[in-house]
């Protein structure tokens, strides 16, 4: 018996990825005509049929989708922690997605799970502002950690703790400053390096950045490097992941933190209190976050909604008096 043709059969026939299949054949006229031909000719060569085959399946309405850039990362725990929570006592079932970093993986489930979902939370979206302005004429959507006009989003105060990173850093002698930037598609990372610009602006002193670096732990040994080229005394990094990272890396060349160098991170993270040295950081109501955007997708929200929620520093021992004021 012949095997029937599957979706990655045309992939590989069409020359793209399996996902640009299922939005291609779901979505045709998104794409490119060289790109829409490519693949509907192959699925044509091939007789491939899309749809489960056998009994067509029903749809149900009582799950809520929450894509996060990346499962791994601890920040992510508690919001999906505090939207199960809310999500099991509405009577509602959590689906939860690691998008991976990428944005066509995030379009791709978006449009997978948002016919069947009740909403939809899209956690630091990687998608531009027309893409998710799109999706949400379609679907029930609420963005974290990224703010689109015309779409309920649950954000951080992120340029008042960034604001108050830098304050802190200045009063402890440091004049020299550098911003160590996450991905180049994070809504996030450019306002918290705005923040930065402005408070140094304000208080006079000098901010430099380097990056992109990607989230993780394993970014922050190239960060650390990059950094020492700088000749900062002091640095606030994207989110925590990178700063332990430039810990580790900056104990390995010999530096100490903070006898040479201070160290800021970013969402106070599990680990951020007992890494060494604990980590200076951003605190963010990570549960509450879960909390409140699983209300806005579920319930009556308008598309203006918007929750805004307080962050603060919190001093640990990774930042100390600039070495030349010691």
């Amino acid at each position: 018996m012949t095997r029937a043709a599957t979706m990655r059969d045309v992939a590989e026939r069409a020359g793209v990825a399996v996902s640009t299949v299922s939005r291609v054949i779901s979505h045709p006229d998104r794409f490119s005509p060289s790109t829409r031909d490519a693949v509907l000719r192959a699925a044509r060569e091939l007789d491939y049929q899309a749809g489960p085959r056998g009994p067509r399946r029903r749809v149900s309405i009582t799950s809520v989708a929450v894509l996060v850039p990346d499962i791994t990362n601890p920040f992510n725990f508690d919001i999906i922690r505090g939207s199960q929570e809310r999500l099991r006592a509405s009577g509602y079932i959590q689906i939860v997605v690691d998008t991976e970093e990428s944005a066509e993986t995030e379009a791709h489930y978006l449009d997978l799970l948002g016919p069947t979902s009740a909403g939809i939370i899209l956690t630091a979206s990687r998608l531009t502002d027309q893409q998710i302005l799109a999706a949400a004429e379609r679907f029930r959507i609420v963005t974290v950690n990224r703010s689109v006009p015309g779409v309920p989003n649950v954000i951080v105060n992120s340029a008042a703790a960034f604001d108050q990173a830098v304050t802190h850093l200045a009063s402890l002698g440091h004049r020299h400053i550098c911003y160590v930037a996450g991905p180049n598609s994070s809504w996030s990372n450019r306002q918290r390096w705005e923040a930065c610009e402005h408070a140094a602006a304000r208080i006079g002193v000098t901010a430099v950045r380097i990056g992109p670096y990607a989230p993780k732990t394993a970014s922050g040994a190239a960060a650390a490097d990059a950094f020492l080229t700088t000749g900062a005394t002091a640095g606030i990094a994207f989110n925590d992941l990178i700063a332990i990272g430039m810990l580790q890396r900056l104990a390995g060349r010999g530096f100490g933190v903070p006898e040479d160098i201070s160290l800021i991170g970013c969402d106070d993270i599990f680990g951020a209190d007992f890494c060494y040295p604990p980590l200076t950081t951003i605190t963010a109501p990570t549960h509450r976050i879960g909390l409140e955007a699983t209300t806005l997708p579920t319930e009556s929200s308008t598309p203006s909604q918007t929750v805004t929620l307080p962050v603060h520093l919190t001093i640990r021992s990774s930042t100390g008096p600039a070495r030349a004021t010691r």
